[in-house]
């Protein structure tokens, strides 16, 4: 069986996508210093995308497949959501794991978030 090259499997990836209304953020990988501009910028596609939205405008964050976040990745969630609240828009995380969800915890950054147990309650809630 051939071996999988290190660049087979990308270190992070986000995709944004919208199920209905709601603009869905999907993060693979590690964010991290590195990797946080990638979510910066999807963020605020994210943002401006839900800002368009008829209801409650919403995002949706899909961390089920996020295997690390750092305090850079952490920040970046934290300024998209002051922005989103300038903007009357939720961002809502879903599927927090592991090491992700001991961040989390540990920094307080839980209590800030709409946190769900699943895509499926994230986008329910909206």
């Amino acid at each position: 069986m051939p071996e999988l090259g290190a660049d087979a499997i990308p270190r992070f990836a986000v995709h944004l996508r919208e199920v209905g209304a709601v603009p869905v953020l999907a993060l693979t990988g590690e964010l991290d210093h590195d990797t946080a501009p990638a979510l910066r910028e999807r963020l605020a596609e994210a943002l401006a995308r839900a800002g368009r939205a008829g209801r409650r405008p919403t995002v949706v964050v899909d961390c089920s497949e996020l295997a690390f976040c750092d305090s850079t990745g952490l920040n970046v969630l934290l300024a998209a959501r002051l922005q989103a609240d300038g903007q009357g828009v939720v961002i809502r995380l879903a599927a927090l794991r592991g090491h992700v969800v001991r961040m989390f915890d540990i920094t307080g950054a839980g209590t800030v978030f709409s946190i769900h147990p699943d895509l499926d309650d994230a986008l329910a809630a909206a």
